[in-house]
């Protein structure tokens, strides 16, 4: 049989509940890989020491004929700003380092009785504040395509730990494009749900405040059939939804949001899946949506001061212990004077204007194709990135995501392509709330089509 880990969650769920494999076998497999890879790849950075135990017990609940959820037996790893019980939880951060969660995320429980079992805690940026997987507890994730590159953040554990198949599946966070930065760094899947469909408590920095227009908890996975039964689990959906048909539907593609060129390679990516999603019968047409071109200015008026607020209170009186991108927000947070109340209003007023906009007119386009972000993978500690020749900030590339935080819409990244570097590209798909099965079905399509190519 092929190596298990390079199987998809689901048919791993499959070959155990058919007892073709047991989870003891599976968990072997996983554990190895990680005693292999893990010491160069620094992904995992808490192992589960009830692993071996919990497996054994999924197979004996087979052998007795019990009922079985989804995923039971599977393996599932979890971003470190989640709380796990028993199980430290430390943001990436001095502060926590020590810390242990009482009780599971709900977002973690929900997994659990599905039947799946912790592997572990994988890396994350300190406080999930940056586009990388670097922090003073445990160091730097890499990327599994190039050592000298990011995995992206601030779920970059979670997405080279399922790239390098050390995990089948897992959960990261999103609040400006943190689960599908690192999956289009790293040649995963990765889906942002819409805010309210996955229970967000259990984490820090919590999706409270401001932050609750924008954060979610989502899955990440090595296919776009992984994420939609694990969306559904942590949405506690009894069944899947009927597939609809996509023959007929609209989708709108840009690779220009006016805020940040991107490459011909990227360009081409998205070009790549917008003929895949033709040759299935759907109506594609380049037209940008409305909004896009405000989103990253939205993003830094709705989230950035939050930011600020938030880690002058966990950091007070502690500054010393905080890593080098927390010292240097904290240093410079009043650079950019602090909005007044009325502006911060004003502005939130603004985006549910935009985003009514946005909305009424996906209502005769209902699904979005765009970058993820500018450039695939950079190296480490970028500041800026090269799109082909042209400096742009390693904030402002990714506008393509923070769009979908800033108007709420759940977005998913599959990848597509490699650069000629052989760094993956993904692209996202984005739909309105709710209509996470047209985004599932669509990505699925250029899934399939790239893997074939």
């Amino acid at each position: 049989m092929t190596d298990l880990t390079s199987y998809a969650a689901t048919r791993l769920a499959e070959l155990i509940r058919t007892k073709a494999i047991s989870s003891v076998d599976v968990a072997t497999a996983f554990l190895a890989q990680i005693e292999e890879f893990n010491p160069s790849l620094n992904a995992i950075v808490t192992l589960s020491p009830h692993v071996m135990d919990q497996a054994k017990q999924a197979d004996e609940a087979l052998r007795r004929g019990d009922a079985v959820g989804p995923l039971h037996g599977v393996p599932f790893t979890v971003k470190d700003t989640i709380d796990t019980a028993g199980l430290r939880t430390t943001s990436g951060s001095a502060l926590r380092a020590n810390r242990i969660a009482e009780t599971d995320a709900p977002a973690v429980a929900r997994v659990k009785r599905a039947g799946a079992i912790l592997l572990g805690k994988t890396n994350t940026a300190e406080m999930a504040m940056d586009y990388t997987a670097d922090n003073p507890v445990f160091g730097r994730t890499v990327n599994p395509f190039d050592q000298t590159r990011t995995p992206g953040g601030s779920s970059g554990g979670e997405a080279a730990a399922i790239a390098r198949g050390l995990s089948p599946m897992g959960l990261g966070s999103d609040l400006a494009g943190s689960i599908r930065i690192p999956a289009h760094f790293c040649g995963i899947a990765g889906f942002k749900p819409s805010t309210g469909r996955v229970p967000g408590e259990g984490q820090c920095p919590p999706a409270a405040g401001p932050y609750a227009l924008g954060s979610v908890i989502g899955p990440m996975a090595k296919c776009v059939q992984d994420l939609r039964v694990l969306f559904n689990v942590l949405c506690k959906n009894s069944s899947a939804a009927d597939q609809p048909d996509m023959k007929g539907q609209r989708i709108a593609w840009y690779t220009d949001d006016a805020q940040s060129p991107v490459t011909a390679e990227t360009r081409s990516a998205v070009q790549l899946a917008a003929r895949a999603l033709t040759d299935a019968g759907m109506i594609v047409e380049e037209r940008r949506p409305p909004g896009v071109e405000f989103a990253n200015q939205m993003w830094l008026k709705l989230f950035s001061r939050a930011t600020v607020v938030f880690l002058r209170k966990m950091y007070s009186g502690k500054e010393e212990i905080a890593g080098s991108f927390i010292r240097w927000r904290l240093a410079n947070a009043d650079e950019t004077p602090p909005p007044s109340l009325d502006e911060y209003i004003n502005s939130w007023f603004e985006r549910d204007r935009m985003r009514a906009e946005l909305l009424e007119w996906m209502n005769s386009c209902p699904l979005l194709l765009a970058p993820v972000g500018a450039v695939p993978a950079p190296k480490h500690d970028a500041l800026k990135v090269d799109v082909d020749g042209t400096p742009v900030t390693a904030f402002r590339a990714f506008s393509y995501a923070q769009a979908f935080n800033a108007f709420d819409l759940p977005a998913l990244t599959v990848p597509v392509l490699r650069s000629a570097e052989n760094l993956p590209i993904g692209v996202q798909i984005v739909g309105r709330p709710g209509d996470e099965e047209r985004i599932f079905a669509a990505s699925e399509i250029i899934e399939r089509t790239c893997q074939q190519q």
